[in-house]
């Protein structure tokens, strides 16, 4: 067993957080003890950020006070973990859907570090009043346009800002070739970012890629 990031650990083919709030599971993952911490085992077929770990990311910035902007909560699994590891600082979740919202909640309501919005990610002015300026954005939503979502919310980032951009080339086109797509995400983003790394989400999730850019 290995601590690859803060209250993250890797041991073999299983990855873990340090659970926030002891003897409390979110979606009936395994619960460990490893050297009196209790541990979270984190499905890297249920969240692109564990998947991207797997495939062997090792520069996780997210620090203990980090705050972050997530777009494209769902039910809460990965903002969770990333509860885990930002255990004294905020992130501000937005979910479109109330029916993930409901369950969202009682997420939100045990982890005093998660900020539920329910909002229109496309339409982020009309949050503007519930967040702060966040030192990350982490954006996983399924919709045609969802890199004019990232550069939208981006008005939030600080400078020097990172995003972790979750591309699903089946929501933008779902004839065109995935690669095509890809590539063609890449060099538009690169007009408002600077893209650090590009991550084959593969064989955890087909057609997906994660990229990881700062602000310009």
């Amino acid at each position: 067993m290995e601590e690859i990031f803060n209250n993250v650990f890797i041991d073999g083919d299983k990855l873990y957080t340090k659970n926030l709030i002891s003897g409390e599971k979110v979606y009936g993952e395994k619960l460990i003890d490893y050297k009196g911490k209790e541990l979270r085992e984190w499905n890297p077929r249920r969240s692109k950020l564990a998947a991207a770990i797997m495939k062997g990311y090792r520069e996780l910035p997210f620090k203990k006070d980090s705050k972050i902007l997530y777009l494209g909560a769902s039910t809460g699994t990965t903002v969770s973990h990333v509860s885990d590891i930002v255990e004294i600082g905020k992130i501000f979740s937005v979910e479109i859907s109330e029916r993930s919202m409901r369950q969202f909640l009682k997420l939100s309501e045990m982890r005093e570090n998660v900020y539920p919005i329910l909002g229109d990610a496309s339409r982020p002015n009309l949050y503007s009043g519930l967040l702060e300026q966040v030192d990350f954005i982490y954006q996983d939503v399924a919709q045609k346009h969802q890199q004019e979502i990232l550069v939208k919310n981006s008005v939030y980032l600080k400078k020097r800002g990172i995003v972790f951009y979750c591309v699903k080339a089946r929501s933008i086109d779902s004839i065109r070739a995935p690669e095509e797509i890809f590539k063609e995400e890449i060099k538009n983003l690169e007009k408002y970012f600077n893209v650090i790394k590009t991550i084959d989400l593969s064989p955890y999730e087909k057609d997906h890629i994660m990229i990881i850019a700062s602000l310009r």
